[in-house]
């Protein structure tokens, strides 16, 4: 049978296959779904928006971008209003059902029906038997003006850039992928280019609308609910659901000057990329690992973007002064700051055309303290292969701490850190099931050297004796949060952080 949903008024929607009787509540009782009064049915809330119970719009909700957890909601939220997300989270809250927000990861006009999933990469983003809250239902750009934007937190990055360079001000730091929400990049951090001078996308973020696990609505910044505003930036999920953020925006430039370097020395590589951080001589500053011409080892790229206006050369010479990539290893590319901005989706569109965007996708994502990054990178790549990166990418780049200011975003000790990222993109047939144990042994090791986790990455087998380490000091405030915020448990199971 198809799945349904019922707008504005309805009590719910959907209807029960085979019975024809629409399904009013839920039976407290036996943990499910009514298809009609009862003493032990509870009456869902009226709605603006409209609620899924099954068919399709469950089955769209079941995975993610890893294609690796499996986890039906029991029922799929698209919201109306900020109202019905509060109305249906206190509904939740007072019958102990599980919630979790699918930022549904773009927009369909902008990269096609593909692009509509969570880019969790193992079932953060599931609602694990619960209720599914799809952002797409609040994705509205508010206002841009100088120095600032509003927006609905499931408006992607590609919006707000698009809305943003319309009036001149643009994010500071980006993602590479756009087409994310900025409620969940929020809630995890958001890594970019920028973070070397700009930090997450979650410290450029100047206030917030949270729904806690209560239901209750708070304005929350600096100065206001700042416990709140802490514990939702970079937390997971764990404390509240963000639905609208005030974010900082910078003036855009009109051009991006894109040097890329290549190195055959680890070591090389590493004290270039740090020099030029120290320095800070390049607008933006990543950095990945590829595979040589030859297939034979790896080769470390420096990709490092610096921004001018239209008409405005760049000293090249003074910008590459004292760096020592390989012989023939510099190109530089000149092009508008929006092309650079929406550079990766090409890859995406051939990535999909490939086959390769549906298939299961083992990521992950660490940080690692500037002293053990050279030892870890050097193992990592012994232990690598062409297979374990496929048609993907493997980040690693340097970040300045002093730069990170959301608390809950965990980062080793040190002055200097780097950040490896395993995008990894295998092809049909690949063992992800050894891929998975391969990433616990490099989480671990990394562990061993200093490192944490980002918490995008599939991480198998995380226990609460693991996410205790992983906050360390933090851990007592995290618990406190949760237990203030959400005191029945019931958000954002997926990430299996509250269970510890």
């Amino acid at each position: 049978m198809s799945g349904s949903g019922l707008s504005r008024r309805s009590l719910l929607a959907g209807a029960v296959a085979g019975a024809g009787a629409v399904v009013v509540g839920w039976d407290t009782g036996a943990r499910a779904w009514a298809a009609g009064p009862g003493a032990d049915v509870a009456q869902l809330p009226v709605l603006d928006g409209s609620v899924t119970l099954e068919g399709a719009g469950l089955e769209r909700f079941s995975s993610d971008f890893g294609h690796l957890v499996t986890a039906a909601p029991r029922a799929v939220l698209r919201p109306g209003s900020v109202r019905d997300v509060q109305r249906v989270v206190a509904f939740a809250s007072r019958h102990r059902i599980p919630v979790a927000v699918n930022g549904q990861s773009g927009d369909v006009a902008q990269v096609g029906a593909a692009g509509l999933e969570s880019h969790s990469s193992y079932g953060q983003a599931s609602a694990c038997g619960g209720i599914a809250i799809d952002a797409r239902g609040l994705s509205q750009v508010v206002s841009v003006g100088p120095g600032r934007a509003v927006v609905e937190a499931g408006a992607t990055w590609a919006q707000v850039v698009e809305a943003g360079l319309a009036a001149g001000w643009v994010p500071p730091c980006l993602t590479d992928y756009l087409h994310l929400s900025v409620g969940g990049t929020l809630s995890v951090g958001g890594i970019g280019g920028g973070v070397q001078r700009f930090g997450l996308q979650a410290d450029r973020v100047l206030e917030l609308e949270v729904v806690t696990g209560t239901g209750e609505l708070l304005t929350a910044s600096p100065v206001r609910n700042r416990e709140l505003f802490e514990a939702v930036l970079a937390g997971g999920g764990q404390a509240g659901i963000i639905v609208r953020a005030t974010l900082a925006l910078v003036p855009v430039r009109e051009r991006a000057h894109v040097f890329s370097l290549y190195y055959d020395d680890l070591d090389v590589y590493l004290a270039d990329q740090e020099r030029v951080m120290a320095e800070g001589r390049f607008d933006l500053q990543v950095g990945d690992v590829e595979r040589s011409a030859d297939g034979s080892r790896w080769r470390y790229k420096a990709e490092l973007v610096a921004f001018a206006d239209a008409g405005h050369a760049v000293d090249r010479e003074a910008l590459l002064a004292g760096l020592r990539p390989a012989a023939g290893g510099v190109s530089v590319v000149e092009q508008g700051w929006r092309e650079y901005a929406f550079r990766v989706d090409a890859f995406a569109g051939y990535l999909r055309a490939a086959g390769l965007w549906g298939l299961p996708k083992p990521w992950l994502s660490v940080f690692l303290p500037a002293s053990t990054a050279g030892v870890f990178m050097a193992e990592a790549a012994r232990v690598l292969g062409p297979a374990d990166l496929g048609a993907g990418l493997l980040l690693f780049y340097p970040y300045l701490r002093e730069r990170v200011k959301a608390p809950l975003a965990v980062l080793p000790r040190g002055e200097v850190g780097w950040h490896f990222d395993l995008l990894a993109f295998p092809g049909p047939g690949a063992d992800t099931a050894a891929m998975l144990e391969r990433n616990r042994r490099l989480y671990d090791r990394a562990v061993e050297l200093g490192g944490k986790r980002y918490l995008i990455g599939a991480v198998p087998g995380m226990t609460g004796a693991d996410w205790r380490r992983h906050y360390g000091g933090l851990w007592e405030r995290v618990a406190r949060a949760k237990r203030r915020f959400d005191p029945a448990g019931i958000l954002a199971p997926g990430q299996g952080i509250h269970a510890a």
